[in-house]
């Protein structure tokens, strides 16, 4: 894999250095059979078309912009692999709000209440397919109030690829769920996306050093390729 960090520039080298001298960052490897989550890639957080934050916005307040429509074009590559050696794939996704949904969450972020139907459909890169499992979800893990865990226990998934948005809500929130529940992880940081590229970077860094193993997607491909190929 290689040895280039994404949150090189963000996170400074004292920091860094705490974290190695006191053990964390160490590789936890992968299974045998990954599963696939793709959490809230939706034209809600991406935009209807690629376009800067400000403009985005404009469409949706949840939306990320360019850096939503970058991170697509690497899950995409992810879920053609997928599909090709026929490992699980998942999508996390929010359901649309209804008025009981608001609860701590409509306080803490009034617009996210009023997104309006076609923010919550898939683009069409990633249109599922009918062997897919589907998970709507009402709060930021993939795992709190649904099936995911049985899915996957019944899918024998012992590794989780786990991309969208946003890195420091959603993912961040899965991945560490994840952890809890002994999946090896991986996390292709050109495949999950934030509104702020400092939270993103941090937030990749704090779980790479704790809960997964932070990669490239092309490193991941390469391990995904791998055990596809071994297993044939």
């Amino acid at each position: 894999m290689t040895n280039a960090a994404p949150w090189d520039g963000v996170i400074s080298d004292d920091d860094k250095r705490r974290y190695e001298l006191a053990g964390f960052g160490r590789p936890s490897g992968v299974g045998t059979r990954p599963a696939l989550l793709i959490i809230d890639v939706q034209y809600r957080t991406l935009g209807d078309s690629p376009k800067p934050f400000d403009e985005a916005i404009e469409d949706y307040t949840t939306a990320c912009g360019d850096v939503g429509w970058k991170a697509l074009e690497q899950i995409t590559r992810l879920l053609a692999l997928f599909r090709q050696h026929d490992f699980p794939v998942l999508y996390p996704h929010v359901a649309p709000k209804r008025p009981y949904d608001a609860g701590t969450l409509g306080a803490k972020v009034p617009s996210i209440m009023d997104v309006p139907e076609q923010g919550y459909r898939i683009p069409p890169q990633i249109e599922p397919a009918p062997q897919d499992v589907m998970l709507p979800k009402k709060h930021p893990s993939a795992f709190f109030g649904t099936p995911l865990a049985s899915h996957l226990i019944d899918l024998r998934a012992d590794t989780l690829v786990v991309t969208g948005c946003s890195t420091s809500g959603c993912v961040r929130s899965t991945v560490v769920d994840a952890f809890a529940y002994n999946f090896k992880v991986l996390v292709p940081h050109d495949a999950v996306y934030d509104r702020s590229e400092t939270v993103h970077q941090v937030n990749l860094f704090d779980m790479g050093q704790k809960y997964a193993d932070v990669v490239s997607t092309d490193d991941a491909l390469a391990v995904i390729d791998g055990l596809g190929t071994g297993r044939g």
